[in-house]
């Protein structure tokens, strides 16, 4: 059979002058913090990569697990010739899954900041899935997008957003970003989300603080990026990798904390640093069921299904775009 042509779509939406503003503002405030997304270079994607295959770090194949355990039932809830939309997809390893699984479908389309990535991972899925259109689209997913056409003119859209990264999010941004995602998809649509669960504190921090180091290179790496995008001279040896689980929040935090007192210049700028001063980096919000339905419910979500690992560690849910 011969492979269906493969479109690309490019919607900038986070500019050169974004990340640079970004920065400024968030070094510039107290707390200092920078903004999670800015992590995925393409270094900072392959670093991400190897973080999902290291041992501490459940989520990934935990989540794989249900996947592939209860594809049939989610197969069920994606209709024939549906477009499937993976809302920051990074690798297609988990779509995969679905799209073996899934009735025949009218496109998949990964959507993720990272062009170089999915560029590559389109490239790589398209033959495995020849009757399938792939449509990389470049995007911001915090921010509207348009999806290609082919995906717009399908019976339906099923939303995928896997591997938690909705916990990244404060609440109130998840809460926008699961209203923008039903604006996108449109009526009668299902959105198929992964979320973290609430669990003992000795594996969450565990799956932040690998033994190996790959998640403090990923962090450090923001600063790498900072250095060659905004010419800053960040010493990567005077800062370190810290991640641990707050109860309170119910979420594990990541940070940068300055080894000792100095000043960094970015874009010209002087940014003082005490020693111990930290730059927060990343928050990962740990749900239960009962929380994220009630989030999804505000949103204007009506959860569906909700599939868990025996452990209790991970749930992949199925929500229903409410038609209000």
């Amino acid at each position: 059979m011969v492979a269906l042509a493969r479109s690309h779509v490019i919607v900038p939406q986070s500019t050169d002058a974004d990340f640079k503003a970004d920065v400024i503002a968030g070094l510039s405030a107290t707390p200092k913090h920078l903004q999670a997304k800015y992590f995925y270079d393409g270094t900072g994607s392959q670093l991400f990569e190897r973080i999902t295959d290291v041992p501490e770090y459940y989520p990934t194949r935990t989540e794989m697990k249900i996947l592939r355990d209860h594809a049939a039932d989610i197969a069920k809830l994606i209709a024939p010739g549906s477009a499937l939309v993976e809302f920051g997809s990074g690798s297609s390893k988990k779509a995969r899954i679905l799209l073996a699984a899934a009735p025949p479908l009218a496109a998949y389309v990964p959507v993720d900041i990272c062009g170089e990535m999915i560029e590559q991972e389109a490239i790589d899925l398209q033959p495995d899935f020849p009757h399938v259109k792939v449509l990389p689209v470049t995007a911001d997913i915090c921010f509207p997008f348009e999806l290609p056409a082919e995906a717009k003119a399908a019976p339906a859209r099923v939303g995928f957003f896997p591997g938690s990264t909705i916990g990244n999010f404060e609440p109130h941004q998840a809460a926008a970003f699961l209203h923008n995602a039903a604006g996108i998809l449109g009526e009668d649509a299902i959105l198929i989300v992964g979320i973290d669960l609430v669990k003992d504190i000795a594996t969450l921090n565990a799956a932040y603080n690998d033994a190996a180091g790959v998640t403090a290179r990923f962090n450090l790496n923001l600063l790498t990026r900072i250095n060659r995008e905004l010419g800053a001279d960040f010493d990567l040896a005077t800062f370190s990798h810290q991640a641990f689980y707050n109860r309170e929040r119910q979420r594990i935090e990541m940070h940068l904390a300055s080894r000792v007192r100095q000043q960094v210049s970015v874009c010209g700028r002087g940014i003082e640093f005490r020693a111990g001063e930290t730059i927060h980096t990343e928050n990962s919000y740990k749900f239960t069921v009962e929380s994220f339905g009630a989030l999804a419910r505000g949103a204007g979500f009506t959860p569906l299904a909700a599939w868990s690992d025996p452990l209790g560690y991970f749930s992949v849910q199925a929500l229903a775009v409410s038609n209000q």
